[in-house]
């Protein structure tokens, strides 16, 4: 199976939104062995969607389209499938009703431009969408296969994995194609050289399964890929490997697959039955937004102090004014006394302390911009951490949240 991928949308070709559907797409494409060897973007302009999707018929078998499902007069993708198929578009009660139920749930009234989105190619049948208003549409035609979705990324992410990624592994089954199997080792505490040193032996005499590295901000990841006819030996020779890699790597392993820090953190201290607070100075409440991004959070999360001024480390975290003058704000002084500050004022067993020059301007000779220092506060001690990251204000404060959350995960990890 050959595949190609769509992105409608003229936003995409003006760069005003990042197309990240295209590369979702493509790594979910790879995954599952299928081949791709196009990507188009086209916009808002039936003739021109009409032509890439006439082209991307003639040489692929597989088009997974996205964008321009919407109820507005430039939202043209159906009109262009319809053309492709030679083909009416007709009014589909089935997408009309999962239209309408969208609209009850979130209690707004429907507005009559809505109709557009149940208007289907005779032949397509709708895929459901629970994220957004418009349905998702799949067509078998002539030994081709059309999965369309919206452009939203959370709204065509949910429409992939509930409905058309399984719909694919169907078929594929059914073709007697080998299945791939892949598992993604998480680590946080080493680079991807140094890890990538410690396993070289591995990597150079791979064949099945395959080993493959990845970098991202502030942690690494190794994907293990195994590929049969059955899925049950694919995992038995991932187990094989993966125990090869625990063996030189395991200390910096926290988690798997679609495990982050965040997740992993709220396990051990539900494990624990911990309560943790925080204290942030430039991460501007980065970290509380990432722990409070994992459902049932509030089991172990209390709170936090978003302490950007001196006089709020003072006033609500006790950090003395004489360490303030001596050491400074940024500094590994400070940074533990925020953390004890915390814990102690919450009542909580954990409290996670950081501190930094996020840039471009506030740096020093002796502290530097991208300068931040960490801390967490345990029941028996007290853990200080200094990093420097090289980025940007953004950048710096996204690093700093993500080593914030990895020295939680190896002080939690340590603790008795």
């Amino acid at each position: 199976m050959k595949a190609e991928i769509i992105c409608i949308g003229t936003e995409l070709l003006l760069g005003q939104i990042v197309d990240t559907n295209a590369a979702f797409l493509a790594g979910e494409l790879a995954g599952l062995g299928i081949d791709l060897y196009h990507k188009s973007t086209v916009g808002d302009n039936l003739e021109r969607i009409a032509a890439t999707l006439g082209q991307a018929w003639e040489r692929s078998d597989l088009l997974l389209i996205s964008g321009g499902l919407g109820p507005t007069q430039d939202d043209l993708t159906r009109e262009a499938v319809a053309r492709l198929l030679g083909e009416e578009l007709e009014f589909n009660p089935e997408a009309w009703e999962q239209v309408v139920a969208y609209f009850r749930k979130t209690e707004r009234p429907i507005p009559e431009n809505n109709r557009r989105q149940a208007m289907f190619p005779k032949s397509a049948r709708v895929a459901p969408n629970r994220w957004g208003t418009a349905p998702a549409m799949l067509v078998e035609k002539d030994k081709h296969l059309i999965m369309v979705m919206p452009g939203v990324p959370y709204e065509l992410k949910g429409i992939w994995e509930s409905y058309f990624k399984p719909y694919l592994k169907g078929v594929l089954q059914k073709e007697g194609s080998p299945v791939l199997t892949s598992l993604f080792v998480r680590m946080a505490g080493i680079g991807e050289a140094a890890m990538e040193e410690k396993i070289l032996d591995l990597i150079r005499g791979q064949t099945n399964p395959t080993i493959a590295p990845y970098a991202s901000r502030g942690e690494v990841a190794l994907r293990i890929t195994a590929k049969s006819q059955d899925e049950n030996y694919n995992r038995e020779l991932i187990a094989r490997t993966l125990e090869a890699v625990k063996q030189r790597l395991g200390e910096y392993i926290y988690g798997y697959d679609r495990d982050n820090l965040e997740t992993v953190i709220g396990r051990m201290l539900q494990a624990k039955k911990w309560r943790l607070a925080l204290a942030e100075s430039c991460t501007g409440g980065l970290i509380g937004h990432r722990i409070t991004n994992v459902p049932g959070s509030s089991e172990y999360y209390l709170g936090g102090v978003n302490s950007y001024s001196n006089r709020l480390k003072t006033d609500l975290l006790g950090v003395s004014e004489a360490t303030l003058a001596e050491h400074g704000a940024v500094s590994p002084e400070t940074a533990a006394a925020m953390a004890t500050g915390i814990r102690e004022r919450t009542g909580t067993e954990v409290g996670l302390a950081v501190t930094g020059i996020a840039g471009p301007g506030g740096g020093s000779e002796s502290k530097p911009v991208g300068l931040v220092f960490l801390a967490v506060a345990l029941p028996e001690r007290v853990v200080v951490e200094r990093r420097v990251f090289p980025s940007d204000r953004i950048g710096n404060k996204e690093s700093a949240a993500q080593a914030g959350l990895a020295l939680l995960w190896r002080c939690l990890k340590e603790s008795s």
